[in-house]
C-alpha cells in the first residue's frame, strides 16, 4: 500500500496563549484534492503555513512526501507549491522577471524558465502583460502570476488558499480545469476557500475544522447523506451550529428598513 504524502499527527499551535489547532490529525494520498473548510479563525490558514514551513513553531508530527518536516523542510519545499490568499510580491518586477526569478529558487535553468513562464503567461492571458511593472497591476493579475509562481516548478503538493480571490470568470474556470487535471497525474491538492460551491464541485474529499478540530472527513456525497444535508454549504451549517442565517439575515435587513424609515 502506497504511503500518504502528507501525514499529521496530534498537529497543535497557540498564538498568545491561545490554542488555534487542538489536535489535528490527518492522512492524504496522492492525486487526492482536499477541501479544506472551516469559519474565520477556525485554523485552516495556520494549518497551510504550518505544511509548507513558513510557521515552524507547532506541537504534534508532520511527514510530508515521506520526509519530517521539521528535520528536512528545505527537501520539502522543493517539491511542494503554495499560492496563499495575499502573499507579498516583488511590484517592482515585470511578470516575466518574477516568474524566472521564482523559477532560478528552484534551480531551474534560466533558458527553460523564460520558455516555461512565456508559455505559461501566454495560455494565462497575460502575455501582453509580460514585460509591464506589477506595481499598478490589479488584484486579479497578481493573483495569476502567484498561481504560476506556485506551478512553475511542477510540484508533487500544491498547497492553494483562496486562491481565487480576484480572478475573472474564465480564470477560475481555468484553474478548476487545471486541479483536475493535476489530480488525475497524481498530484495533491489542498485547497483551502469559504467559496463551498467549488469546493464541492473539485474535491474527491472534504476535511471540515471547527474551532481548531475536525469535525468531518469523508467524500462529499457521503458526508452529505449521513448528515441529510442537500448541499455542502447546508452541511458545513449543520456541522458548525449556524443554523440561523435566515433568521439572522431578516433581522439585518430588518434594522436596515428601520433606519431609512
Amino acid at each position: 500500500m502506497e504511503n500518504p504524502v502528507i501525514q499529521i499527527q496530534n498537529l497543535k499551535k497557540s498564538f498568545n496563549h491561545q490554542e488555534v489547532l487542538k489536535g489535528i490529525d490527518l492522512e492524504v494520498n496522492a492525486g487526492e484534492v482536499i477541501g479544506y473548510l472551516g469559519s474565520n479563525g477556525a485554523g485552516k490558514s495556520t494549518t497551510v503555513k504550518i505544511l509548507c514551513g513558513v510557521i515552524r513553531d507547532f506541537e504534534g508530527d508532520i511527514r510530508i512526501l515521506g520526509h519530517d518536516l521539521r528535520q528536512e523542510d528545505i527537501t520539502i519545499k522543493k517539491r511542494i507549491g503554495y499560492i496563499p490568499e495575499n502573499a507579498i510580491m516583488y511590484e517592482q518586477l515585470t511578470p516575466l522577471e518574477y516568474l524566472e526569478f521564482t523559477a532560478s529558487l528552484y534551480g531551474i535553468t534560466p533558458d527553460i524558465a523564460r520558455q516555461k513562464s512565456t508559455d505559461l503567461l501566454e495560455l494565462f492571458e497575460m502575455k501582453n502583460f509580460r514585460n509591464d511593472r506589477m506595481l499598478h497591476f490589479s488584484k486579479g493579475m497578481k493573483q495569476k502570476i502567484h498561481i504560476l509562481s506556485g506551478l512553475l516548478h511542477n510540484p508533487d503538493i500544491l498547497f492553494m488558499d483562496e486562491p481565487l480571490n480576484g480572478l475573472d470568470a474564465n480564470a477560475v474556470i481555468m484553474v478548476k480545469e487545471m486541479i483536475s487535471q493535476l489530480s488525475k497525474e497524481g498530484k495533491t491538492i489542498f485547497y483551502c476557500s469559504h467559496l463551498m460551491d467549488i469546493v464541492e464541485r473539485i474535491s474527491t474529499r472534504i476535511i471540515l475544522l471547527n474551532e481548531g478540530q475536525i469535525i468531518a472527513n469523508g467524500a462529499v456525497e457521503i458526508l452529505k447523506q449521513q448528515s441529510g444535508s442537500s448541499s455542502l454549504e447546508n452541511l458545513f451549517s449543520k456541522l458548525t451550529g449556524q443554523t440561523d442565517s435566515t433568521e439572522k439575515a431578516e433581522k439585518i435587513i430588518h434594522v436596515f428598513e428601520k433606519k431609512n424609515q
